[in-house]
């Protein structure tokens, strides 16, 4: 593909990699609350919770992008989209 210039702007996220990340994440961190939960580590299994949470809303902010479709994540038959004008 010819270099245009506005790569950054019409950069394509890898959001499926990124879901599977969070995915993981995820896992982790659930893990973490519950056996430091029950291991009687309260701080960090707060902090383990706490993380849960954010991987939670990075997941569904990945999925909401995902679900609106070829805007966000192109496939390779789409062309990338020309940078917004100003008038």
């Amino acid at each position: 593909m010819k270099r245009t210039g506005s790569e950054p702007v019409t950069a394509r996220s890898p959001l499926r990699l990124r879901l599977w990340f969070s995915a993981w994440g995820l896992a982790w961190a659930t893990f973490g609350t519950i056996a430091f939960a029950l291991a009687g580590r309260p701080g960090w299994a707060v902090a383990c919770g706490v993380l849960w949470l954010i991987v939670t809303a990075d997941m569904a902010m990945i999925l909401r992008h995902i679900r609106q479709g070829p805007h966000y994540q192109p496939g390779r038959d789409v062309p990338p989209y020309e940078p917004p004008r100003k008038n």
